[in-house]
């Protein structure tokens, strides 16, 4: 198979330009050369925000059996992107959100559920939505539905993580001490790991699959516990769980998804929207997503590997809780400490 990955650096992009050089695919990476493309790939250099900026692609003669595309800001990128490849790509891959989908999504969605409005092809950068469904459009109207796989992916999680979530949670178990862990221990949790999501990308292009796909793990694949012991255990195990109810932690003033990663309060809309998805058709597909365990295990390596920081994408929001704000919660709920065994690992 032959891949063109537009990206390939960083996070989701690298996972599967990475994961089909594996699979000894002839891949091609077009990327603006800010990080280094996987050792294998063939480079072509590029900045679709600018003027000519797909000069090296529309003068390369190649062509490809899929194009996976992970843009996340103005439509028309991938509109100029996927207009240039048309003629030239057997099918294109784009990597969206379950953020299209029409606010809020009743728990249990599937890709029937509402979209966006006022989403376009041709926009510049509007807002993440609109724009992610903005890329969908773009796509559909030079491969039309039957060569175009949408992937609408939810929280994904793993190494080369550049957006502040689960790097945040293994530093600051690494810090030790009393934590914050927000509530309730068992409350159900929906990701994927980039790898286990660039594989199912891989098999959806050899299944000649296309349309729009929830991209994330079975609903409970792993719980709030689940993921915070395996991340305390990998660093070290002096970090001390201190379960707090959802209320004493919203009554602080604690922004849910920020402040806390992946962390949303149960019943609420977004909880619904990020962690309720029916994903039985990616499942039907081929998705298979390994324990929260490895994909913890593994990314903390990859920080170690790294000097300990992550990088951190400029155009997303900045995660974590001030350490001020925790010890002052923590000391006035007097939330329960559990050091025990991780679960759901």
């Amino acid at each position: 198979m032959r891949l063109l990955m537009l990206g390939g650096t960083d996070f989701a992009g690298r996972a599967v330009a990475e994961a089909a050089l594996g699979r000894d695919w002839d891949v091609t990476v077009f990327h603006r050369g800010r990080h280094e493309a996987p050792p294998g790939a063939r480079t072509l250099r590029g900045d679709r925000t600018a003027p000519d900026g797909l000069a090296a692609l529309d003068e390369d003669p190649g062509e490809w059996d899929v194009v996976v595309d992970t843009w996340s800001d103005a439509p028309r990128a991938v509109r100029d992107s996927a207009r240039l490849l048309r003629g030239r790509a057997g099918r294109y891959v784009y990597v969206s959100s379950c953020s299209v989908y029409a606010w809020a999504p009743p728990a249990g969605y599937t890709e029937q559920a509402p979209l966006v409005e006022g989403a376009s092809a041709d926009a510049d950068r509007t807002e993440y939505a609109r724009d992610k469904r903005g890329g969908e459009l773009a796509v559909l109207g030079s491969f039309g539905a039957d060569r175009s796989v949408l992937v609408r992916a939810g929280l994904i999680l793993g190494p080369y993580e550049n957006v502040g979530r689960l790097p945040w949670w293994l530093t600051r178990m690494a810090r030790g001490g009393p934590v914050l862990a927000p509530g309730p221990r068992d409350l159900p949790l929906q990701y994927v790991d980039a790898r286990d999501l660039a594989e199912w990308i891989l098999d959806a292009a050899g299944q000649e699959l296309s349309g729009p796909y929830n991209l994330m793990s079975p609903q409970g694949h792993t719980t709030m516990g689940g993921l915070l012991e395996a991340c305390a255990e990998v660093t070290g195990g002096t970090a001390e769980l201190r379960w707090t109810d959802p209320e004493v932690v919203l009554e602080a003033g604690i922004e849910p998804w920020t402040e806390l990663p992946v962390w949303v309060p149960p019943g609420s809309d977004l909880y619904g929207a990020v962690h309720s998805a029916d994903v039985s058709r990616a499942v039907a597909a081929g998705l298979r997503c390994r324990p929260v365990g490895e994909t913890v295990a593994d990314t903390w390596r990859w920080l170690r590997d790294i000097g300990g920081t992550a990088p951190q994408r400029p155009d997303r929001t900045l995660k974590g809780l001030d350490p001020e704000v925790e010890a002052k919660v923590l000391a006035r709920a007097g939330g329960t400490a559990d050091t025990g065994s991780p679960g759901g690992v």
